[in-house]
């Protein structure tokens, strides 16, 4: 085979600009954890996660930022005062559900708001279960769902 003399091979650089902006952004986003950290306001526990997710470059601390950032105290507190009735099982469960859905369908941020009740609700499941309430009510609402049809 012949060798083409006009062709010369060219060396490789990494792309300095990719490398600079992606340590721009890191570093900002290690800032705003920061500050978020430092926010008194957001609740020890969720502070606890986005220390762990930051010292660990947890690569969805971005998204964790964002839902710290959509969930005010006042929607926060709204929302688990909806999750506490609705976990309560009484007569205004069902209403409570209503307006919980409502909120969800309103919001610029359903996912931060629907995540805010299950965390909460998943918590109030776990105090319940101290004596494996949880369980028993589960197979009894199992019983029910289920009765008169049959599942394989």
């Amino acid at each position: 085979m012949a060798n083409h003399s006009s062709a010369t091979a060219q060396e490789h650089t990494p792309h300095v600009n990719r490398t600079t902006r992606t340590n721009t952004i890191i570093n900002a986003l290690k800032e705003r954890a920061q500050s978020v950290l430092n926010d008194e306001t957001l609740d020890p526990e969720s502070r606890a996660i986005l220390r762990h997710a930051l010292e660990r470059n947890d690569p969805w601390l971005a998204e964790m930022l964002r839902r710290a950032d959509v969930t005010p105290d006042a929607s926060r507190e709204k929302i688990e005062a909806l999750a506490e009735i609705i976990c309560r099982a009484g007569e205004e469960s069902a209403t409570a559900l209503l307006v919980l859905m409502g909120i969800l369908q309103n919001s610029t941020e359903p996912k931060a708001l629907a995540n805010t009740a299950k965390h909460f609700a998943f918590t109030r499941c776990g105090e319940l279960n101290v004596n494996g309430m949880v369980d028993a009510q589960i197979a009894v609402l199992e019983s029910e769902l289920f009765a008169g049809e049959s599942v394989r």
